[in-house]
């Protein structure tokens, strides 16, 4: 029984000897080796060599301190309320008399805590902030995690250092 008349009969011709001696397949396959061998390799040494993330890439958070060293975040909640993955959660507090150096507003954040493993980078929390307080890194990725214990990060790791400051270019 036919399906179609479009059928096409295909006969095998009779091999030459250089054929059945598979030499053109061994020759081939040779010069293939060759131009690979001496063609650059496309994969990188990770540790030793890191690649240019570029400068749209949302890597590793950062809560943002002013030059005087005083926190930026005023704890105001609109990061955590843009955040789509509900991942940021914060505790506001009222500063205190002699902590003026330490916090820019009023109101500062006493808890400030990211569970990375909801996070989706999607730095919709970068843009709320009208503090400029959040920022993602562009030249950072996030670290890997071992255990469950380092998926929250808190303000010890999320807060800037003075002598390791996160400049980007057009920001303050």
């Amino acid at each position: 029984m036919k399906l179609s008349n479009r059928t096409k009969v295909v006969e095998q011709g009779e091999m030459t000897l250089a054929e059945r001696m598979y030499l053109p397949a061994i020759v081939g396959g040779m010069a293939t080796t060759l131009k690979h061998f001496f063609s650059k390799p496309v994969t990188i040494r990770y540790p030793e060599q890191q690649r240019y993330l570029g400068p749209i890439y949302r890597g590793h958070h950062i809560l943002k301190k002013d030059e005087q060293g005083a926190e930026r975040c005023t704890a105001c909640g609109l990061c955590a309320v843009a955040c789509p993955a509900e991942a940021i959660s914060m505790v506001a507090e009222e500063r205190k008399k002699g902590e003026e150096k330490l916090y820019r507003e009023e109101k500062y954040a006493k808890v400030y805590e990211i569970n990375m493993l909801r996070c989706i980078f999607c730095g919709l929390c970068e843009e709320a902030c009208p503090k400029e307080a959040i920022f993602l890194r562009h030249d950072q990725m996030v670290p890997v995690f071992n255990s469950r214990d380092e998926v929250i990060y808190g303000k010890d790791k999320l807060v800037e250092k003075m002598d390791q400051r996160y400049l980007r270019e057009g920001w303050k």
